[in-house]
C-alpha cells in the first residue's frame, strides 16, 4: 500500500539546482492555483493569491492589513510590540519568497503586487516603530525591493506599452532607490550600487534592442535642465496628449 506521505518522487523529478531560483505553478485537486518553490532539502508551497502561508491573520488577508486596523482603532498611541514585530518580520519574508519565485516564472504583474505589499510594510514600520534599529535593519532592504519592482514594471509594460513605456519604467525604479540614497545621506553611494547598475544595464538594454532614443520624459528633463521653457512646454503637451490617448 503506498505511503501518501513519501514524497520522495518529487525530489526526484525535480531535482535542486544550486545558483536557481526552480519555480513552478501547480494545479491542486480543489482547483486552486499555487506556486511552489525548490530548496536545497525539500520545497515551498505558496498559495498565488493572499498571504503566502494561507492563514488569515485574525480574520483579514493579511497581518498588514490586520496592524492597519489596529493602528486605526488606537490612534497615536499605537506602538508596535515584540510579538507583532515577529509577525512582520514573517509576512516580510513569506512575500519575498513569492516575489523572487513570481519574477523566475515571469510573472511579472503578481511580483509587482507583492513588492508592493512589502514596501507598505516598510511604511507602516517606519510609520510605528519605536526601535530605530529594528526598522533600520528593513529599510535597508528598500532598494533591493525596489529594484524587483523595477524590473517586474519594466518587463510587463514592455509586454503592452512597448520599450518607451518600459524604458520610463525603468526611469522611475532609478529615481525611487535614489530616493531612498537620499534619505540616508548615501546619495554618493547611488551611482555605485549594482543594483543600480542592472536597471541602468537593463534600460539601455532595451533602447538598444528596440532602437529607442532619448524618452519623451527625458527630453522634457534635458528641455528643463538647459533652461530651454518653449521646448520644455511643447513636450508637456505631448506627453499629455499621448496619455490621454491622442494623437
Amino acid at each position: 500500500m503506498p505511503d501518501f506521505q513519501d514524497i520522495d518522487h518529487v525530489f526526484r523529478d525535480w531535482p535542486y539546482q544550486p545558483g536557481m531560483i526552480s519555480a513552478r505553478l501547480v494545479r491542486c485537486a480543489d482547483g486552486r492555483e499555487v506556486l511552489q518553490m525548490r530548496i536545497e532539502m525539500g520545497l515551498l508551497q505558496m498559495e498565488s493569491t493572499g498571504r503566502p502561508d494561507g492563514e488569515r491573520p485574525e480574520g483579514v488577508e493579511t497581518y498588514l492589513d490586520y496592524l492597519i486596523q489596529q493602528s486605526f482603532a488606537q490612534g497615536d498611541a499605537f506602538v508596535l510590540d515584540n510579538d507583532q514585530c515577529y509577525e512582520i518580520d514573517r509576512e516580510f519574508l513569506q512575500y519575498y519568497h513569492r516575489r523572487i519565485c513570481c519574477l523566475a516564472l515571469r510573472e511579472f504583474h503578481r511580483a509587482i503586487r507583492d513588492a508592493d505589499h512589502t514596501l507598505a510594510l516598510m511604511d507602516f514600520i517606519v510609520e510605528h516603530s519605536a526601535d530605530k534599529q529594528w526598522t533600520l535593519s528593513h529599510e535597508q532592504y528598500r532598494p533591493f525591493v525596489l529594484f524587483h519592482r523595477t524590473q517586474a514594471a519594466a518587463l510587463a509594460v514592455l509586454q503592452t506599452g512597448g520599450a518607451e513605456a518600459a524604458i520610463e519604467e525603468c526611469n522611475r525604479g532609478l529615481g525611487r532607490i535614489r530616493e531612498v540614497f537620499e534619505a540616508l545621506d548615501a546619495e554618493e553611494q547611488f551611482d555605485q550600487d549594482k543594483l543600480v547598475a542592472q536597471l541602468v544595464e537593463l534600460k539601455e538594454s532595451l533602447r538598444e534592442e528596440y532602437k529607442v532614443g532619448r524618452t519623451l520624459a527625458e527630453r522634457l528633463s534635458d528641455a528643463v535642465s538647459a533652461e530651454e521653457y518653449e521646448r520644455a512646454a511643447r513636450l508637456r503637451d505631448e506627453i499629455a496628449r499621448r496619455h490621454s490617448g491622442g494623437d
